[in-house]
C-alpha cells in the first residue's frame, strides 16, 4: 500500500512537472520579442528608403483657453531621384505652390540630380544609419514586460509595457526623449513588426519641430501598416502636447503625420508631381 501510494505521488508530480514545463514553454520570451521586433523594424525602415509615398502633415496650435491660434496642412510626395528619397511639397493649406516655391523646389531637385554616385551613396548611408540608430536605441532605453495579447485590425499581437531603463545614457537626437516617456508597444506575432506605439510623457523635454518644451501628460502615438510581404511602415504619427514656449507661454499643440500610397519605386524616378 505504501509503495503504491509512493508511486502515485511520483506519477502525479511527474505529470504536474510536465504540465508546468509545457506552460512555461508557451510563455513568450520578452527579450527575444524585443530584439527580433527591433531587427524587423530596422529592416522595414531600411526598405522604406526605396519606396514612394504621400505625407499629409497637419499642425495645430491652441491658446490657453482653447481657441485655435494657427493651423497648417502640407501635402508632400516622396519620390526617388537617382535612388535617393526626395520630399516634394505638393500643396500648402489646400493651395498649390507659388511660383517662387516651385522655383526653389526645382533648384533643390536639380542639385540632387547633379550629385556624384559617391555623394548619393553617402546621403543614402546617412539616412539608413539614422534610422538604424533610432530604432536600435529602443531595447537599451526601455525595460519591457509582457502586458498581454491583443488583436489589431485582425492581426494577433503581443502587447509590451515599456518603462525607461534606469541609468540609460541618452544617445542620438531622440535619446533624451526616450528617457522621458513610458508606454506600450504592440508587436505583430507573425512578422514581429511594430504595429502600434502609445507613449506618454512623464518628464518634460524639448522637441525640435515644436520649438517648445513638451510637458508631462502629453501623448505620442505611432501606427504602422503592413506593406507587401511582412514590411511594416509608418501610417500615422500623432503628437498631442501640452507645451511651454520659452518657459512662459502655454500652448496645446497637435501634430499629425499621415502616410499613404506606399509603392516600390523604380530607381530612375525623377518625375515632378503636378
Amino acid at each position: 500500500m505504501r509503495i503504491s501510494l509512493h508511486r502515485s505521488v511520483i506519477i502525479l508530480l511527474a505529470t504536474l512537472s510536465a504540465l508546468l514545463a509545457q506552460n512555461l514553454s508557451r510563455v513568450p520570451d520578452v527579450r527575444q520579442i524585443v530584439e527580433s521586433s527591433t531587427a524587423a523594424t530596422q529592416r522595414s525602415w531600411q526598405q522604406r528608403l526605396h519606396y514612394t509615398y504621400v505625407t499629409r502633415e497637419e499642425s495645430l496650435r491652441r491658446g490657453p483657453d482653447g481657441p485655435v491660434q494657427s493651423q497648417d496642412v502640407d501635402v508632400s510626395k516622396t519620390i526617388l531621384v537617382n535612388g535617393i528619397p526626395f520630399e516634394q511639397l505638393v500643396e500648402h493649406n489646400g493651395q498649390p505652390l507659388s511660383a517662387e516655391e516651385e522655383r526653389k523646389q526645382k533648384e533643390d531637385l536639380d542639385k540632387l540630380k547633379r550629385e556624384t554616385p559617391a555623394q548619393r551613396a553617402g546621403r543614402l548611408r546617412k539616412e539608413a544609419d539614422e534610422n538604424t540608430s533610432l530604432i536600435g536605441q529602443v531595447p537599451k532605453a526601455f525595460d519591457f514586460q509582457l502586458a498581454g495579447e491583443d488583436v489589431v485590425e485582425g492581426r494577433p499581437a503581443y502587447v509590451l509595457q515599456a518603462t525607461p531603463h534606469p541609468g540609460y545614457q541618452a544617445q542620438g537626437k531622440y535619446g533624451k526623449m526616450f528617457s522621458r516617456v513610458k508606454g506600450r508597444l504592440w508587436v505583430d506575432k507573425q512578422d514581429l513588426g511594430w504595429i502600434k506605439v502609445d507613449a506618454q510623457v512623464i518628464q518634460p523635454f524639448s522637441m525640435g519641430f515644436f520649438l517648445a518644451r513638451v510637458q508631462p501628460g502629453s501623448h505620442i502615438t505611432m501606427e504602422q501598416t503592413r506593406v507587401n510581404d511582412g514590411m511594416w511602415m509608418p501610417k500615422l504619427i500623432q503628437v498631442r502636447a501640452a507645451a511651454k514656449i520659452f518657459f512662459l507661454k502655454n500652448l496645446a499643440i497637435e501634430k499629425v503625420l499621415r502616410y499613404s500610397e506606399y509603392a516600390r519605386s523604380q530607381p530612375a524616378t525623377t518625375k515632378m508631381v503636378k
